[in-house]
């Protein structure tokens, strides 16, 4: 029985979930990313496209949910090119995970952490940290170890083109991080992402059809796999992480990120057969420790 005048009682606030629950979720389905990408045995070229056309009628829904929220401007150039930086990473990774193996393609690929200040030097003239410089020779002997490029042991078909091919990716990925970080703001997110994605999918394509590598038909199960990389690896790991990340510290998050190449090696190794040798595991771990030391310190 309530009292005249007495204020009604306010509703219990709603369980939030932990966010280191949800970016260790998000960090194990983007890893998850690789495996999908193995086994359904197409090439890069054929896994972004199919990766991107499967996500743009879920980001459209995004879209049109986040235009009826608010009124934000939206570019439309700098998100497209983004894209493409972001469709050369999904081709060159996709065929490097075939020559290196699922788990050290990814670590490879991690060196886009290292690989943005340089690029936001050469673009927008932004100085890089005292961190970065010392971290460059450590991270390219790392790179030398769990690519086999200077003779050492690897694993995988070609090693070393598959190296050269995950480098190249992480070149594409910091060029599209550095694009994005210009082009996004917000109420615009789903916007540019769903722009970059067409464009990612229209740089498959130009890849894929000069070089006979693009298969519009690859059939089941090669689809169903590729479907599971788009919903799972694309559209709901990177949700759980964008939601996780702005609720705690910058360091933290920068932490949790690394978790996704460590889960790629670990996956790589359990569901695929993957056996990379002792120098690249040393390798990996170098790279690991490079860019955790530089992307602490650039997100503090």
């Amino acid at each position: 029985m309530t009292t005249i005048g007495a204020r009604p009682a306010a509703a219990p606030a709603r369980p939030r979930v932990n966010p280191v629950l949800l970016a260790l979720a998000g960090s194990f389905c983007v890893a998850l990313s690789s495996v999908f990408i193995k086994v359904s045995g197409t090439t890069g070229a054929t896994s972004a496209f199919w990766r991107c056309l499967c996500s743009l009628p879920i980001l459209a829904v995004l879209v049109v949910w986040e235009r009826r929220r608010g009124t934000a401007a939206r570019g439309i150039l700098l998100p497209l090119l983004a894209g493409v930086g972001l469709g050369v990473d999904f081709v060159l990774w996709g065929d490097a995970i075939s020559l290196v193996g699922a788990g050290v393609a990814t670590v490879l690929l991690s060196v886009q952490v290292v690989i943005v200040p340089v690029v936001a030097y050469l673009v927008f003239r932004e100085r890089p940290s005292t961190r970065f410089v010392l971290a460059v020779p450590v991270l390219l002997g790392g790179i030398v170890l769990a690519g086999g490029l200077a003779g050492t042991p690897a694993s995988g078909s070609d090693p070393v083109l598959g190296a050269v091919l995950a480098i190249g990716a992480g070149v594409g990925f910091a060029a599209y991080l550095v694009l994005i970080r210009h082009s996004s703001g917000p109420g615009s997110r789903e916007h540019t992402l769903f722009l970059a994605t067409v464009s990612a999918g229209v740089v498959a394509v130009a890849f894929g059809v000069p070089t006979g590598k693009l298969d519009l038909t690859p059939g089941w199960p090669a689809l169903g796999w590729l479907l599971a990389l788009a919903l799972i690896g694309q559209i709901v790991g990177w949700l759980l992480i964008s939601s996780a990340l702005p609720r705690m510290p910058s360091s933290t998050g920068a932490t949790l990120m690394l978790l996704q190449p460590v889960a790629a090696i670990l996956l790589g190794v359990v569901l695929l057969g993957e056996r990379p040798s002792g120098p690249q595991l040393v390798g990996c771990l170098v790279v690991l420790a490079a860019v955790g030391f530089v992307s602490t310190s650039s997100r503090r």
